[in-house]
């Protein structure tokens, strides 16, 4: 797969414990991103941080958390970013979304053949 010099970055800001079909949220959008075709696809557990509801989750071990901040980044064209966020908001009930441009250095992997 090729991508263009200007592509763009969808990160998807959920909680750890969000659940869709069975499994947990994080895992289910990247598998379906992996699935869609998209050029990649990462999800970060977070240390501390809140959100709409302005409430802390964090690791300290006097206010642990069993819902931490994950964040999910999908690199891709902006086009099938769109498409990919259009058919996965149903599954999002809590969570913020952005998308920015990004520009693209270099999209490689390695060469199965040469393995």
């Amino acid at each position: 797969m090729t991508l263009p010099e200007e592509g763009g970055l969808l990160r998807i800001f959920i909680g750890e414990s969000d659940q869709y079909e069975g499994r947990p949220l994080y895992e289910w959008i990247v598998l379906k991103a992996r699935e869609d075709g998209l050029a990649g696809a990462t999800a970060f557990r977070g240390m501390l941080g809140f959100g709409r509801n302005s409430r802390i989750h964090t690791t300290k071990i006097l206010r642990l958390s069993d819902d931490l901040p994950v964040i999910i980044e999908i690199v891709d064209t902006p086009a099938k970013l769109e498409a990919f966020l259009s058919s996965i908001d149903p599954a999002i009930c809590e969570g913020l979304a952005t998308l920015e441009k990004a520009q693209i250095r270099f999209y490689r992997g390695r060469d199965a053949a040469k393995d």
